[in-house]
């Protein structure tokens, strides 16, 4: 099943339905990586709970890494957030986030995300 969503929403354009991904609701701080390519797109330095019930960012950890595209479907004026190395389709940015912060929302859907925490990388048990 998560197979087809992630096909869906990352290759076809889709949308997954607010507050059922991953990550939305996601505290753990780490780096969010392209789950197509592994690309580093976005920090939870930089993630806040915008209420949509989609994870979202105040900007992307490595510019070079995300692309913005002009999204004109289902009748309205959007700008697509897409992964440059991959291609895939993350979700929109919007002009509503913390105004202290930019203003941006980079609102994305969770399947198109993999987050690597802080520390995952060691696996020596301690001691």
């Amino acid at each position: 099943m998560m197979k087809q969503e992630r096909q869906r929403v990352m290759r076809d354009g889709g949308t997954e339905a607010p507050f059922s991904g991953d990550y939305w609701n996601e505290h753990a701080k780490g780096r969010y990586r392209c789950a197509g390519c592994g690309a580093e797109l976005f920090s939870s330095d930089t993630k806040f709970n915008s209420g949509t019930g989609w994870p979202s960012f105040t900007q992307p950890a490595n510019r070079e890494n995300v692309e913005l595209r002009p999204d004109e479907s289902h009748g309205m004026h959007r700008t697509e957030v897409a992964c440059r190395r991959c291609g895939a389709h993350l979700g929109h940015v919007f002009d509503d986030g913390p105004a202290d912060q930019g203003g941006k929302r980079y609102c994305i859907n969770s399947v198109c995300l993999e987050l690597e925490r802080d520390g995952s990388g060691d696996d020596s048990g301690g001691a």
